[in-house]
């Protein structure tokens, strides 16, 4: 079952579901033209009602991902994630999939410190520190920095998904970001909750990410643990 997350701006269930869903065929746990199970089955093995299931089904179809045959069943129809509210999320479960859930751990709006490579257009901006999950898996812990230029992040509003927050309360887009994956420590401010202690090291990820700016918008540090979770990048 996906977690209904810690987060109270969680997305709703059936948003839960569907992105789930659209994660695991990304991941090739859910393969082009294989048949779901009855949509009674699938609803009790997630917890959720039938009504709901069938809304995450209906999100699927809007995007092309899934074939509903009348009297037949409901089938995937493999499409790419580039719908999904997570499509820029690289972590996976070893198996592969997991939906994404964060727990915030601090929101600031701090002027930007000498050690924070350059980006975006202001000497501020907003500095958001959280632990990451996959299904309820404690997988990283992660610091993003958003340029004040484009906006200042209200913590009492932000969800599990920066980008969707960033489309519905700041009115811009994400539209494409650059990883450099390598190792580094774990930062002193990692929670004592988290799968390994500050200082050891672990998979680390730099991002830069751009809207419609010239200069990268935001830049954002992940620390993750390789025992729980790893870096996939799709091409097609």
């Amino acid at each position: 079952m996906p977690p209904t997350s810690r987060n109270p701006n969680a997305l709703p269930i059936y948003v839960q579901i569907a992105e789930l869903l659209i994660r695991d065929i990304a991941a090739g746990r859910l393969i082009d033209g294989e048949r779901l199970p009855p949509e009674r089955d699938m609803a009790a093995d997630l917890n959720v009602s039938v009504g709901t299931l069938r809304k995450s089904l209906s999100e699927l179809e809007k995007k092309g991902m899934l074939e509903r045959i009348q009297g037949s069943g409901n089938y995937i129809r493999e499409t790419g994630t580039q719908n999904s509210v997570y499509a820029m999320f690289r972590l996976e479960l070893p198996e592969g999939g997991g939906l994404p859930s964060a727990d915030i751990l601090s929101v600031d709006h701090l002027e930007k410190p000498a050690n924070l490579p350059g980006f975006g257009a202001a000497a501020t901006g907003s500095r958001v520190r959280r632990m990451r999950y996959l299904n309820d898996t404690i997988i990283a812990v992660e610091e993003i920095w958003l340029d004040e230029s484009v906006g200042l992040i209200d913590g009492n509003l932000l969800s599990d998904s920066l980008y969707r927050y960033y489309q519905q309360q700041l009115g811009f887009w994400i539209t494409r970001a650059v990883d450099r994956v390598s190792i580094a420590a774990l930062p002193d401010w990692t929670p004592t909750g988290f799968t390994k202690p500050f200082g050891q090291t672990v998979g680390y990820i730099e991002r830069f990410s751009w809207s419609e700016q010239v200069e990268p918008v935001e830049f954002s540090k992940t620390w993750f643990d390789p025992d729980r979770a790893t870096y996939v990048q799709r091409l097609k």
